[in-house]
């Protein structure tokens, strides 16, 4: 008769004990990629926060830095207000701020002119390097956010009213030049986030 050796396994023992770390491992493969793909979706949505956050910031510190300083049309031929803002135009605004800094002390302004678009639902930035600019100045464009189902922008006229374009169509166009609303409105429908809106009060 053939004795067990004391303190070994019978092939059912290991399959069995094969079976149950199969199982674990399945599982434990199975937490690990959820985890993982949990970790990508987080870090996903923080750059998409972060993206956003940068585009309201970026509008916000334009509106608050907002010059009454008109400048030079393309054609030179007429001027164009600080702050143009007119769904027919094809910009969703465009204005002249300060901000623009200058570390390497050149020669040139601290304002800037800048222009603001939404193209194929992404909201775009451009700006140039001068402010009386002509047909040949160079223009930059930086793209702030993707995404975008629409954004408006409303305008505290002084009489305390809201109007969507500026400046006001009651003003005169020499009036109309260095006009500042009192505050701005910002409503940008995104396709994951919704509606967020942003108030901003303007210098007078």
């Amino acid at each position: 008769m053939i004795r067990r050796l004391q303190g070994a396994f019978t092939l059912i023992e290991v399959l069995v004990a094969i079976s149950i770390f199969s199982i674990m491992a399945t599982f434990a493969y199975a937490t690990l990629a959820q985890t993982l793909l949990n970790s990508e979706m987080l870090s996903e949505r923080m750059d998409r926060l972060q993206a956003v956050q940068k585009a309201i910031r970026t509008l916000t510190l334009d509106f608050e830095q907002l010059a009454p300083r008109p400048v030079r049309t393309d054609f030179g031929d007429s001027m164009s207000p600080a702050l143009a803002s007119d769904a027919t135009s094809g910009n969703i605004l465009e204005l002249t701020h300060g901000g623009w800094s200058n570390p390497a002390q050149l020669p040139r302004s601290t304002l800037q002119r800048s222009a603001y678009r939404l193209e194929n639902q992404e909201l775009i930035r451009y700006y140039w390097p001068v402010l009386d600019r002509t047909m040949n100045s160079e223009v930059f464009e930086a793209k702030l956010l993707t995404d975008v189902d629409s954004i408006v922008i409303r305008y505290l006229n002084i009489n305390g009213e809201w109007i969507d374009h500026w400046p006001p169509r009651e003003t005169s166009p020499q009036e109309g030049l260095n006009l500042r609303p009192r505050a701005a409105e910002i409503i940008i429908s995104l396709n994951d986030f919704g509606e967020i809106r942003r108030l901003i009060e303007i210098a007078p």
